[in-house]
């Protein structure tokens, strides 16, 4: 199956640029989101390198942040760069989990691998990774139960549509949990917390 991020602007701004005045947009090195610069203007959704996992990514982001926070840059958030301190690692994960636990039913919904990031590969790496892993997929069972933000399960549902996932889906979900977050790392967390 191709994956062109091409596929991804063409969807997305089909769905989100006249109801949300809002595009999505290859960049440079760095993802962005620049709010609209007017009442006209048009807000984006800035995608790193071209990569279609980074414009997954940035998506997830923009589909989980309120009304206020998209009048903001980078939604307001002050995003500490690669290097983070155990503290500031900690605080990342937190952050992290709603936007990769819906990335990664975005990648599922598209037939594409998803990778859990930690993006911490000059520091520390995560403070616990297992857990980490663990909290993504409890929050992607949550969405799964009881349904994404609006804007992520349009987004999800337009993703299965062009893809003609939506019959495979359940199965490919599966077989991902079991590539990402293997059932003995679950029990061996469980087990650790147990005897703590």
């Amino acid at each position: 199956m191709n994956h062109s991020p091409n596929d991804l602007i063409m969807l997305f701004n089909d769905l989100f640029r006249e109801p949300f005045r809002t595009i999505l947009v290859k960049g440079g090195s760095e993802p962005e989101y620049l709010p609209a610069d007017g009442p006209s203007g048009l807000a984006r959704v800035v995608f790193a390198h071209g990569y279609y996992a980074s414009a997954l990514h940035e998506i997830s982001h923009w589909c989980i942040a309120g009304e206020h926070r998209r009048t903001l840059h980078d939604y307001g958030y002050w995003y500490c760069p690669d290097g983070r301190t155990p503290e500031q690692q900690r605080a990342f994960e937190q952050v992290e989990v709603k936007p990769q636990a819906q990335e990664w039913l975005f990648s599922v919904a598209a037939g594409t691998r998803f990778h859990i990031s930690v993006d911490n590969l000059s520091g520390d790496g995560a403070c616990d990774e297992q857990q980490f892993r663990a909290n993504v997929l409890a929050q992607a069972e949550r969405y799964l139960a009881e349904g994404l933000p609006p804007r992520g399960q349009q987004f999800f549902d337009s993703l299965k549509s062009f893809y003609g996932t939506t019959p495979d889906f359940d199965s490919a979900w599966q077989q991902d949990v079991q590539r990402l977050v293997p059932p003995n790392s679950l029990s061996d967390r469980v087990r650790n917390t147990e005897t703590v």
